[in-house]
């Protein structure tokens, strides 16, 4: 027989692994979250108690109930074009990238962005279409690299389709112009066209570890992440990030997020919005 009570010993013991695997603090006010959403895991696992559970997440053999048990906690609810001022910004960066490009001769400019935490996609494809519109036919090499550390949420990004409610932030005229209507089995479902999927790479990425030194961005994009994460590892994150910015480029986070506190060298452009 399962036990479904999560024993404070046993809410301290998940909560510093999955602090360690991912900088995500849970604080007791998470506790009824953890029980709900690894209650799951253990009915379906069929284990006996949360202390069972902990304990075959922690072997070897446990390796990939570990990575769904972080997909359970670590998940982050999103849509198109949240916090609309940030892709406003994005335009005139873009633009400005434009005019640079143009001042130097530079035939085809490059624009390089991180989304950070990209859960099912939706920022990243609001950051293509926002780009799309903003170039207005004038050939960019364009890249957007989204990460998350949870595969689930991945996996719905990497696809694209979506149920028509999450069309509520998009224009009828950018719908008509980015997105496919579903048909048949797949009426009331969105899908993101080819020509902005290809601007975009998915991949698992934990923020706490460090970035490829292969990698320089423009601009990125990392919101209502690092509100899970303590003090100690925030610094650590926008370090990373400041590292992972090429002269000139810029941070974006959450409205509700500030670097106020950290130690960091961003110049502060405006709120939720840094340059290097």
């Amino acid at each position: 027989m399962n036990s479904s009570e999560l024993s404070d010993r046993e809410f301290e013991k998940i909560s510093q692994l999955v602090y360690s695997q991912c900088g995500i603090n849970l604080h007791d006010g998470k506790k009824e979250l953890v029980k709900a959403r690894l209650g799951k895991r253990l009915r379906e696992g069929n284990f006996r108690s949360f202390s069972d559970y902990y304990k075959y997440v922690t072997t070897r053999e446990g390796t990939d109930e570990l990575i769904t048990m972080i997909d359970s906690i670590s998940t982050n609810l999103t849509y198109f074009f949240r916090e609309e001022s940030h892709f406003q910004r994005l335009q005139t960066i873009v633009k400005s990238i434009l005019d640079n490009a143009d001042k130097q001769r530079q035939k085809i400019p490059a624009i390089r962005i991180w989304s950070a935490g990209c859960s099912t996609g939706e920022e990243p494809y609001s950051l293509g279409i926002t780009i799309k519109e903003s170039l207005n036919g004038f050939p960019a090499n364009v890249k957007i690299m989204a990460t998350d550390i949870s595969t689930r949420v991945l996996k719905i990004a990497g696809n694209g389709v979506y149920p028509v409610e999450k069309t509520k932030n998009i224009t009828s005229a950018i719908l008509r112009k980015y997105f496919q209507q579903g048909h048949g089995n797949w009426d009331g479902y969105i899908r993101i066209k080819k020509e902005i999927s290809d601007m975009i790479d998915f991949s698992r990425f934990n923020l706490m570890e460090t970035p490829s030194s292969n990698h320089e961005f423009d601009i990125i994009f990392c919101r209502n992440v690092m509100i899970y994460f303590d003090k100690q590892t925030q610094g650590s994150v926008v370090n990373k990030f400041y590292n992972c910015l090429g002269k000139g480029g810029y941070l974006f986070i959450g409205h509700s997020e500030s670097l106020t506190g950290l130690d960091h060298a961003f110049k502060y452009i405006e709120p939720s919005v840094y340059r290097k």
